[in-house]
This record gives C-alpha cells, structure tokens and sequence, in this order.
C-alpha cells in the first residue's frame, strides 16, 4: 500500500491527518534533516504504531538501505522496551530510580548507522510511547549531535502524525 492509498483509506474526519500525512513525509532537508532522517523516523514511527496499514503505506513509500530499515525495527523494539521501564521510573521514583536497570539495549551503543539518525528514531517512538524521561534523554543526545530544535520537531511531528493515521484506521476497523 503506497501513501496515496493510506490517505485515500483515512475517514473525511481525518481530513488534517492527510494533509499532514503528505507534507511530514516529503521532506528532504526539511528543517535541517536529511531524506534517510526522515524516513528512518517514518519506519521506527510506523513501527511504533503497531499498526499493518501504515507500516506497509511507509515501507512502501521510503527507499532506504536496508541498514536503515533494520536500525527503524530496533529503535522502535528497544524503545518499546525501554519507555515502559522508563517511564515507570520517572513517575514512581524513589528507590526506583536508584535501582540498575538490568536490561540489554546494546543496540543504543551501536544501532549499525549513524548514531545521531538512531537516535531521532528513538525520540519519535519515545514520544509515540509517551516517556518523558526517555524523549529528554534523546533530545539532549541529538541536540549534542547538532539536531537543531527545527529537526526535533519534525520528528516528533512525523511520529505524531503516523500515530494519528493509525488511530483513525483502527477507529474504522472497530466501527
């Protein structure tokens, strides 16, 4: 299923969600982040969104390497690992946030690409997940990185956008 095809399977309700869907994936250079950024953070947000309809609409929309492609399954695998952790720590505390976490996430030491890119892909599934402590710990990494707060955005616009398709396709499923 190509994009044009998601849009076309969003409800009239979903109108801004087309709209946006559109624009969040067609940029190159956009906002400082090169055409592999963007559809690297497409593939680990689709993933994110568990969602079949929209993983396949972005796979088939992106062209990447395959080292991209298999770096997007691991941000959003480790990541779905990781801010529920993470954000159990943050919200309880205490003690918690004492305690080692005893989990392996080597991929995050070395993702197989760039580590800025794996990284905005991470931001975006965390923010997908809503783990606060994870998204301040990715920010500070890309920004460190030289991720102007432009690129920041729009990877959190490209998750939340991918987000809000698949919500409106499960809606339709259910209804």
């Amino acid at each position: 299923m190509a994009l044009a095809e998601l849009k076309s399977a969003l409800p009239d309700y979903a109108k801004d969600i087309k709209l946006n869907l559109g624009r969040v994936l067609a940029a190159d250079g956009m906002d400082g982040l090169s055409k592999d950024q963007v559809a690297g953070i497409a593939l680990a947000s689709a993933y994110a969104t568990k969602n079949h309809t929209v993983i396949g609409a972005v796979r088939d929309e992106v062209s990447v390497a395959d080292d991209i492609v298999t770096a997007s399954k691991a941000a959003a695998t480790v990541m779905g690992m990781n801010n529920v952790y993470y954000r159990f720590v943050h919200l309880v505390g205490g003690e918690y946030a004492k305690m080692p976490a005893n989990l392996r996430m080597n991929v995050i030491g070395d993702p197989g690409i760039d580590r800025v890119d794996f990284e905005l892909m991470s931001l975006a599934v965390s923010a997908i997940n809503g783990c606060g402590m994870c998204m301040e710990a990715h920010v500070a990494e890309v920004t460190k990185g030289g991720v102007k707060p432009a690129g920041v955005q729009t990877a959190i616009r490209i998750g939340a956008v991918l987000m809000a398709a698949a919500q409106a396709i499960e809606i339709e499923a259910a209804a």
